[in-house]
């Protein structure tokens, strides 16, 4: 393995960690529960919040996009788990992927 693949490796295991630690924080000691619908609420419940929500997704889908172009380029397979992947898990864990 290549530095940079070191260096993406070790990003994604955050991206995959870090996230997640919140979410099951909330899961486990939330009176409220873990819907999109309540993620969504609470991304945008304050200024603050909504700005770092509507940042991650208007980032998002240009980095998908170019995501989706290189995975095609580089002819890898499993196109539609990445994709999945970014919202099902962590936008943080699949880009460095």
């Amino acid at each position: 393995m290549t530095r940079l693949m070191i260096f993406y490796l070790v990003f994604a295991i955050m991206g995959l960690v870090v996230p997640w630690y919140f979410n099951i924080q909330h899961i486990l000691y939330s009176t409220v529960p873990f819907t999109m619908m309540e993620y969504f609420r609470q991304g945008t419940a304050t200024p603050l919040a909504a700005s770092i929500t509507f940042d991650f997704f208007i980032g998002t889908i240009p980095a998908m996009v170019w995501m989706i172009l290189e995975i095609r380029k580089q002819k890898m397979k499993f196109l539609r788990l990445y994709i999945l992947g970014t919202f099902a898990i962590a936008f943080a864990f699949v880009y460095p992927m």
